[in-house]
């Protein structure tokens, strides 16, 4: 069996509203800063590696005159976003040990991918993966689950993936891979 994993949410957290909070306290900045980056086509564009994090931060800041200082921040500290999910984590020397492929299936933006591979040694244990803004394309479109099928030569009916949003579990079962909803770090479990 294989083991794919959804990175935001599954094996690091991912909560922009927390992590604003943590940045400012006044709740207008807050749900502002949310809608006009987290929330903009900006943000996919840098998961599908279509736009820089330069060129994204220019963006921003031509669209919300004012709020540069918050921008910059946010954009300076976003790594710090990413806590690493130590329950699901803790699975996946497991998994190897029980003679099951582990892979990464994950829509991330190439400086966030960048600092995730660098500080994060956990990743030395997966078999392999795939990064949306390598391929340009992100979750859920079908070219995501066939790259990395057709990359490892994986055959679907053997994988399980694991994500936090439904859309993106639902595609991959029409590529033929068993989708399952993460929630907590026990529906792995179900499947070890």
């Amino acid at each position: 069996m294989n083991f794919i994993f959804d990175i935001g949410n599954v094996l690091v957290d991912y909560e922009p509203l927390v992590y604003l909070r943590g940045l400012f306290t006044d709740d207008s900045v807050v749900e502002k800063m949310y809608e006009s980056v987290f929330k903009s086509p900006e943000w996919l564009k840098m998961d599908e590696g279509l736009l820089t994090h330069d060129e994204a931060i220019e963006r921003f800041c031509a669209r919300e005159p004012g709020f540069e200082s918050e921008i910059h921040l946010i954009m300076q500290r976003v790594n710090e976003m990413f806590i690493p999910k130590l329950e699901t984590i803790e699975l996946l020397p497991r998994l190897k040990e029980l003679g099951h492929g582990i892979y990464y299936l994950s829509n991330i933006h190439t400086e966030i991918r960048d600092f995730l591979l660098e500080n994060h040694d956990y990743f030395e244990l997966f078999d392999g993966g795939v990064f949306s803004c390598d391929i340009k394309a992100i979750k859920p479109s079908p070219e995501m689950y066939i790259e990395l099928i057709n990359k490892y030569q994986l055959i679907p009916t053997d994988c399980v993936f694991f994500d936090d949003l439904e859309g993106n579990v639902a595609a991959a079962e029409k590529e033929g891979i068993k989708g399952v909803l993460f929630t907590t770090a026990d529906c792995v479990l179900d499947f070890m």
